[in-house]
């Protein structure tokens, strides 16, 4: 007869991943609102702007700020120096969100 499984230590295990990438992504997050300048603007503004991207369903728009997006990016690997270093865009994607809105909170 085989070992039976330890549910409990498998529930267990994936509970501390989710929290671990949970983390990573709130971390991620933070240092991305430092990177693009956006910590300068107040608590209400960044909400606000977060916001009104989040709401935008304008294919033109979500594209502009897909495309400053990575310009943002782009240039500041090539001010830190080798590609080979960390690249900010190479985090994957949050489900049900897209990238773009938030490399570019600048005005479109």
């Amino acid at each position: 007869m085989r070992k039976p499984r330890d549910f409990d230590a498998e529930l267990k295990a994936l509970e501390d991943k989710a929290r671990e990438l949970k983390t990573r992504k709130v971390q991620q997050l933070g240092e991305l609102v430092i990177a693009t300048g956006a910590d300068q603007l107040s608590t209400d503004e960044l909400a606000g702007a977060l916001v009104a991207i989040a709401e935008t369903k304008e294919t033109g728009k979500r594209e502009a700020w897909a495309k400053r997006g990575v310009t943002f990016f782009e240039s500041k690997s090539r001010r830190t120096g080798s590609e080979s270093q960390r690249n900010p865009r190479s985090a994957p994607a949050q489900p049900g969100s897209p990238q773009s809105p938030a490399g570019g909170t600048g005005s479109a």
